[in-house]
């Protein structure tokens, strides 16, 4: 029996074409049982590569240049660049085509890719709502505790501020996710289990990251209402305790304002760096202002040494000691790896890692480990081996081109994401994409070549021009009778895929901000 091949993309979408049973698989349907009534889910891909929707198991080759990486956030959209590669999906889908010349570009309304990030993928996103119900319960207990109408938690602030920062800690926690990720599946993954609860929990796991950023706010909130309560009181305190919450509050507000959106969007990096050591630095002091607070008697205006059985007591301890593991254990299983790496063309690198790897999990590399960390999806047998596909479109994914690595480091606890749900379904791929081959390389192609013709439609843009995607999603989503629709593409195609599919009835998931 032939080993399925799992694929998947930058953005993480990853896809197993051969199906098996899964939980969150669909029943394969009878062998006479005509292909459109079928449950199953697809995957339209926004690549850049060539061949036409798959008649024949052949493939053409494209002769076009590469475009641009649906991964680039920059703001510029030169689409004549050459030295990035994946296909952006324009405004004006409705060229003629011409079968020798590739049709000319079309007029294309320029957009703020943050203004498409931010508001056009909508106002009451499910992200949002959780941001807006996470913040709204801090609030009002704010005001309840400030109205002496909830006073465990004026007496208890700064506990009420851990607790936020442990919710945000476990909305990003790698290994807590996985767990989380892996119960949804064998809780919810039955057959019996109704679709909209299906899709209500993907929906809800897509967009934890509206709770982490709420939890951000709420936390740095409360730290203010406890300082000011302490101040108020700093008879009964030490400076040194308030000197410390204070500067635990700069870093907390310093790593919010590292995140906002303008910034993260402009400035990653930087994003990166000033959120990974504020947040460090903040975890150090917290432990320092419990010590301080738990062992400082007001009566004598001293410390004492006796803290043992007064800290086990207390739960802004054991909440401290819990997103203390949490943020430790990623790092604990940072190695260096051997790799090898090879470029098809200059505008990509295929990253070769030894061992297999389950489907739909996602990998994070680094040239360093104090360094920027890039999110990849991985394709893998599940056995020998696993590899990662690098659009050049950064200084680090650049350079993998230019000057290959022997070895990268890496966290070998993998995370999971959408496609940790939904890769074993029963699958149909979408495709539109430019220079396979030219690209990606004869090993991703003969991939992709050796699937089921009627599940696979791949069009080629440079050949046949760039199609109405979304309405093409649609078509074949209807044909194929899929259950749910994952797209993986810029901001925009993703936009306006997942709209058209959600007018047509059809669920649908793609990329979000903070996703």
């Amino acid at each position: 029996m032939q080993t399925p091949v799992r694929f998947s993309s930058c953005r993480g979408v990853a896809f197993e074409i051969k199906p098996h049973v899964h939980p969150f698989a669909i029943p394969n349907p009878a062998q006479n049982e005509p292909l459109s009534s079928s449950k199953r889910s697809w995957f339209p891909w926004y690549l850049g590569s060539s061949s036409k929707v798959f008649p024949n198991s052949s493939m053409q080759r494209s002769r076009s240049q590469a475009s641009s990486h649906f991964c680039d956030l920059d703001l510029e959209d030169d689409e004549d660049e050459d030295d990035i590669i994946w296909e952006r999906v324009e405004e004006s889908k409705d060229e003629e085509k011409d079968d020798k010349q590739p049709a000319p570009k079309a007029a294309r309304k320029q957009e703020s890719r943050l203004s498409v990030i931010l508001l056009d993928q909508g106002l009451l996103t499910v992200y949002k709502r959780l941001f807006v119900v996470c913040l709204t319960l801090n609030v009002i207990g704010l005001v309840l505790a400030a109205t002496g109408h909830f006073p465990y938690a004026r007496n208890r602030a700064a506990l009420f501020s851990i607790a936020n920062i442990l919710a945000l800690t476990l909305c990003r926690s790698e290994a807590f996710l996985r767990v989380v990720f892996w119960v949804a599946v064998k809780v919810l993954g039955r057959s019996w289990v109704p679709l909209p609860v299906k899709i209500a929990t993907t929906s809800l796991l897509q967009s934890l990251g509206g709770i982490h950023s709420s939890c951000g706010i709420s936390s740095v909130a409360w730290l203010v209402y406890a300082l000011l309560l302490t101040v108020k009181d700093r008879d009964n305190t030490s400076p040194a305790i308030i000197g410390v919450a204070a500067t635990i509050l700069s870093f907390l507000c310093l790593s919010c304002l590292a995140a906002f959106p303008l910034l993260r969007h402009l400035h990653h990096n930087v994003f990166d760096r000033i959120h990974r050591f504020a947040g460090w630095s903040a975890l150090a002091l917290l432990w320092a202002f419990i010590i301080l607070t738990m062992s400082y008697d007001p009566l004598t205006k001293s410390y004492s040494k006796e803290l043992g059985s007064r800290l086990i007591k207390k739960q802004e301890l054991w909440f401290t000691i819990a997103i203390t593991i949490l943020i430790i254990t990623p790092w604990l299983t940072v190695r260096r790896v051997p790799v090898k790496v090879s470029a098809p063309s200059g505008h990509a690198s295929i990253i070769k890692f030894e061992g297999g790897v389950k489907s739909g999990i996602i990998g994070r590399i680094s040239p360093s480990p104090f360094s920027e960390w890039h999110a990849f999806g991985i394709i893998s047998d599940g056995k020998t081996e696993h590899m990662m596909l690098a659009g050049a479109v950064g200084d680090f994914t650049k350079s993998l081109v230019s000057n290959p690595p022997s070895h990268l480091w890496v966290r070998t606890v993998h995370f999971a994401g959408l496609p940790y749900l939904s890769c074993s379904a029963n699958v149909c791929v979408l495709w539109v994409a430019k220079g396979i081959e030219q690209n990606f390389g004869k090993e991703i192609m003969e991939m992709m070549s050796g699937h089921p013709k009627e599940k696979v439609i791949v069009h080629d843009t440079a050949v046949l021009g760039r199609p109405n995607v979304s309405q093409m999603s649609v078509d074949a989503a209807k044909r194929w009778g899929a259950e749910v629709v994952i797209v993986t593409s810029n901001p925009e195609g993703s936009r306006d895929v997942v709209n058209a599919c959600k007018a047509a009835g059809i669920p649908a998931f793609g990329p979000i901000w903070d996703s």
